[in-house]
């Protein structure tokens, strides 16, 4: 380990993002248990949109403009840690691992190339990079697919996370347009899939600039009060 690293782990012992237990390397962000305890996604899961069942209004992606969805996690326990790690903590080194995740439960792309969801541009500049723009790039290194930042988004609404489904689905609350042409096909990375919302958006404007197919890959996948389950075993 180099002495910077040691002199800091001492001042500041590195803790698990999830749980705060001890870890012996500072490059570790989760410590053994809560590696294993990961809610992997596992089982049948709808190929719209990467739930493990429905509501009573039946599939949420029906009419999306993406034309598939996977997910490697539920939005839960310590892969939600690990979301809020990178997010609000700046752990950039969080991408990387998710992006490993991602890549080790993704179908064969084929001929696709990797686009980020693209963020509020005055999120960018507070925080100084982009969560979204991170994972894509890991998980295009990953897959050997090339990576287009083809969106950007205009809009300048409240945080996702403080709307509710309907006010997210506004019509004039996402504004994201493509700056070039779009891959043919295209795999649109974000780090949530919540409502589906902005997914729905960027492939419609993806679409809109000559995309043929879009599936959307998140990390994590909300369940919405539980619906469906989850098996913490990998593979």
């Amino acid at each position: 380990m180099p002495l910077a690293a040691q002199l800091l782990a001492l001042l500041a012992p590195p803790a698990c993002v999830a749980c705060r237990a001890p870890l012996h390397d500072p490059a570790e962000l989760l410590c053994p248990a809560c590696l294993r305890g990961l809610p992997w996604l596992r089982g049948r899961r709808c190929p719209r949109c990467a739930l493990p069942r429905h509501g009573g209004g039946g599939c949420p992606a029906a009419r999306a403009a993406f034309d598939a969805a996977h997910a490697a996690m539920a939005y839960e326990g310590s892969a939600r840690a690990l979301v809020r790690a990178l997010k609000l903590r700046g752990a950039l080194p969080a991408a990387g691992m998710m992006a490993a995740q991602l890549a080790a439960v993704l179908p064969p792309a084929g001929p696709a190339a990797v686009v980020p969801v693209p963020p509020q541009r005055r999120r960018r500049r507070a925080r100084g990079f982009d969560p979204a723009g991170l994972i894509a790039a890991a998980l295009a290194a990953r897959l050997a697919l090339p990576c287009a930042a083809v969106l950007r988004r205009h809009d300048v609404a409240e945080r996702q996370t403080r709307a509710g489904r309907e006010a997210r689905r506004a019509p004039d609350r996402l504004v994201i347009a493509a700056v070039a042409a779009a891959p043919a096909a295209v795999l649109l990375v974000d780090d949530v899939h919540t409502t589906g919302a902005t997914l729905d958006a960027c492939a419609a404007a993806l679409k809109a600039a000559g995309a043929r197919s879009v599936v959307a890959v998140t990390y994590a996948r909300t369940l919405r009060g539980g619906g469906g389950t989850t098996s913490t075993a990998a593979g």
